[in-house]
């Protein structure tokens, strides 16, 4: 008789699954965290956007206080990726680190609120602190129009997002353009087109995000990415 070639399964020994949620201001990815972590029952990471004490001065006066701000965003972003690199189960966050050099520091130096020296500054810290850390392996990009961004922001009516501008959202969202072009030849990225998919009202375009989720993260655990 010939012998069986079926082997016993081995025990899954990859990282836990790591999805990274980006986007402009305004465009849902705090909601669609919530969701997601409900959903799946993964760890949720959240930006740390209420009681930060630079925001409100820093939309006052972006000039003055650019550096301060990104520089806290970094490090407080850091620890989250320090807690998710440790955690021994899936996990989702709210905005990643890189967005906060490639987009926001990025555009703040291009429309002159960052000096040269500081950006300079800026960069050397953030590439030093990120050279080891996890990268997610799925990114999912929620990207929007400037007026759909614009009005969602309206709608929550932060006191402190009052002064921004429809300009600074479109030099926003053509940073994230130029961002998602790069950092998609290295992690995958799934585009959701957040003007047309609503994930909070219709549960199906939320079951459509969460099976393509579902795709990334099986063939993480089979090894084939």
């Amino acid at each position: 008789m010939a012998e069986s070639q079926h082997t016993p399964d081995r025990p899954n020994t990859r990282e836990p699954f790591y999805l990274a949620i980006a986007g402009n201001i305004g465009v849902g990815k705090t909601t669609l965290t919530q969701m997601i972590s409900s959903h799946f029952g993964w760890t949720a990471y959240f930006e740390r956007v209420i009681n930060n004490p630079y925001l409100d001065d820093f939309y006052a006066d972006m000039n003055r206080w650019s550096f301060n701000l990104q520089v806290y965003f970094l490090s407080r972003r850091f620890m989250d990726q320090r807690l998710i690199s440790s955690n021994p189960e899936s996990c989702v966050q709210d905005r990643t680190i890189y967005e906060d050099a490639e987009i926001f520091a990025y555009i703040l130096h291009k429309q002159g609120n960052m000096s040269d020296r500081d950006y300079s500054n800026y960069r050397d810290l953030f590439y030093t602190m990120t050279e080891y850390l996890r990268k997610p392996h799925l990114i999912l990009y929620l990207r929007a129009s400037t007026w759909t961004l614009i009005s969602r922001i309206r709608k929550r009516g932060r006191d402190f997002e009052k002064n921004i501008t429809n300009e600074y959202l479109f030099e926003l969202n053509a940073a994230y353009e130029r961002w998602i072009g790069e950092i998609r030849k290295t992690i995958p990225v799934l585009v959701v087109d957040a003007d047309k998919v609503d994930f909070e009202k219709s549960a199906a375009d939320f079951e459509a995000i969460c099976q393509t989720i579902s795709e990334h993260e099986k063939a993480h655990r089979r090894g084939d990415r």
